[in-house]
Order: C-alpha cells, then sequence, then structure tokens
C-alpha cells in the first residue's frame, strides 16, 4: 500500500519544524541524515507541541484539544480526543506498540512508522501495511537516539535514514505527558481488539482524560499519565451491528476487569520488573466506556471512575 498515515503525518511533522523556535523543540540532523525532534528532554516544548505530537501519533486524523474539567470538585484541564477514523487513527498508528530497544537505548514507539515496520501481529489480524517514502514515529523516550536506533528503524521500515524522522518527549515534560494522555479512544480501540471485537464495527470515537500534573521524573510521569487513562478518561464509541455482542464484551471493556484493578499504576508496573509488555493487557482501558449503537439507538455504559486514587496519584 502507498504511505498515506505516514503521509499526513509526515505533512503536520514538516509543519511543527517550521515552527521549531515558536514551539521549543529542537531538531538535530543526525550523521546519517535522520531528523531527531527533542520535544521536552533539554527544551521546555509546551502545550502546543505536545497538541501536535498527539495529532502527528494518529496520522492527524483526529482533534486534540484541552478543555476545562475538574477531578472531584478541583479544576483541572481535561485533554479531548475525537476521530471519525479510529481504527486508523489510533491501532494502526497511535498505539504505542513497537518496542525500540537498541543498546541502552529503550522507548515505546508510536505513530506510523508502525506501519510501515509491520512488525506487530496487529498489522498482519488486519491486513494492513505502508510502503513510504518517508516515516515518523514518536518515542517515549528521556533519551535522544542515535544513528544505530534510527538504523534499526530503517531496517525495519524499509525508509531510508534521510527520510526518518523521530519525535522525542518524557512523560516528564509538558508536550509528553499530553501525548501520552491524548490516548483515550486508543486505549478502548486496543482493548476491542484484544478480547478480538470487530474493531471496524466503530464508526467514530470520543474521549477525554484528565491532564496530570507533570511529573518531576520519567518513572513518577509513566505512573501519573497511566492512571490519568485507567482511573479518570471516559470514551464513547459510535458503533454499529447487533446489541448482543456489545453487552456480551461491554463488562470486559474498561479498566476495573482487570485483576490489578484499583492500584496505582507505578505500583502495577513495578510488579512487572517495569516492563509495560508484562503487564496484563487487559489493564490498559479507560475507567468508562459508553457505547453508541447507531442501528438500534441503544446505549450501553460500563465501568467507573476513581478519582480518589487519581488524587493521590496526582498529588492533590
Amino acid at each position: 500500500m502507498s504511505g498515506v498515515l505516514n503521509e499526513r503525518a509526515c505533512q503536520l511533522t514538516e509543519q511543527l519544524l517550521a515552527r521549531s523556535g515558536e514551539l521549543k523543540v529542537f531538531p538535530h540532523a543526525l550523521e546519517n541524515g535522520a531528523i531527531v525532534v527533542d520535544c521536552g528532554i533539554e527544551t521546555s516544548a509546551g502545550i502546543q507541541a505536545g497538541l501536535l505530537l498527539a495529532r502527528i501519533c494518529m496520522a492527524d486524523l483526529g482533534e486534540v484539544k484541552l478543555v476545562p474539567g475538574e477531578l472531584d470538585g478541583l479544576p483541572l484541564p481535561y485533554l479531548q480526543v475525537q476521530t471519525d477514523h479510529a481504527v486508523e487513527s489510533c491501532l494502526l498508528s497511535q498505539y504505542a506498540g513497537w518496542k525500540i530497544d537498541v543498546g541502552k537505548f529503550f522507548a515505546m514507539g508510536s505513530g506510523p512508522m508502525r506501519a510501515a515496520a509491520e512488525v506487530e501481529d496487529l498489522y498482519r489480524i488486519l491486513a494492513f501495511g505502508e510502503s513510504p517514502e518517508k516515516t515518523v514515529g514518536v518515542l517515549e523516550s528521556n533519551t535522544l537516539p542515535d544513528i544505530n536506533v534510527v538504523d534499526k528503524i530503517a531496517q525495519s521500515t524499509g525508509v531510508d535514514p534521510k527520510n526518518i524522522m523521530l519525535l522525542v518527549a518524557p512523560t516528564s515534560s509538558i508536550a509528553g505527558n499530553i501525548q501520552v494522555i491524548a490516548r483515550s479512544v486508543e486505549t478502548a480501540m486496543h482493548k476491542l481488539f484484544e478480547i478480538k471485537f470487530d474493531v471496524h464495527r466503530v464508526q467514530a470515537g470520543f474521549g477525554t482524560a484528565p491532564l496530570a500534573p507533570v511529573a518531576k521524573d520519567h518513572l513518577t510521569g509513566i505512573g501519573r499519565t497511566n492512571d490519568a487513562i485507567l482511573y479518570g478518561s471516559a470514551v464513547t464509541l459510535w458503533v454499529v451491528g447487533d446489541d448482543e455482542s456489545l453487552q456480551e464484551i461491554g463488562p470486559s471493556l474498561p479498566s476495573c476487569s482487570a485483576a490489578c484493578y484499583g492500584k496505582p499504576f507505578l505500583d502495577v508496573f513495578a510488579e512487572a520488573n517495569h516492563d509495560f509488555y508484562e503487564i496484563d493487557p487487559s489493564f490498559f482501558s479507560p475507567a468508562v466506556v459508553t457505547l453508541q449503537n447507531l442501528e438500534t439507538g441503544n446505549v450501553f455504559r460500563f465501568g467507573e471512575m476513581n478519582p480518589d486514587l487519581l488524587k493521590q496519584s496526582f498529588g492533590l
């Protein structure tokens, strides 16, 4: 297939680069020609950079913005995400399903470069892949990748290093904090995929999640951003098909369906030896999921909020 997702994300990344000074991001050109963009490690990239990061992750097939909200009566910004292309934007692009592990460098990779690499079973199951001339990815890391990391990505994607752009932000930054918490709809879509629901039945998605305070360190940031989704996000999906299957799968959709529910994410992370891929995948879900059936008009809601745990996690 042609590189539609990568093409859209690359166009938006070029806009980010053109505004690098305004957005307070810093692009580095590596020896092999790749562009690595620091979006919060040694820079003070802020809200606008974070919102663009989230859109790039979604291949610019969704809208992301900050809206007013509250947590147990306390004013707090919320991240609002919406998309009419939930499979493409969330599963085929935004999901951080590619573990980039080269030497001492580790990052969770997301964005449409995943569709070019096709190293995840998800692409085989959904029968999707891209062969782009240029590719872009977003790395959740507190260190910048070197040419060895880029070379691995180039080998996996088939894209020349000089046509690779990588945007990097830790969770302990404004931009990184935003791009992670902008995954409310994505977690619902991936949960549906994991329980073998036909994700193509989803016609649109809308989600909100509280914007956690930026943490002082990367590990605490990982805890707060995940808690924001697990215990404070609400997602609505518009679907087609029968009601019976929605009622059947509904109870397994929200995070409260997991055995480890009720613990701060950092505790669960520690029990998994700080390996995301060793955590029960059923835990990565929104707190509340609402399914609206476009064919029957019926609405089904599952899950619960946990404001007390969120306040503890956020230090409120």
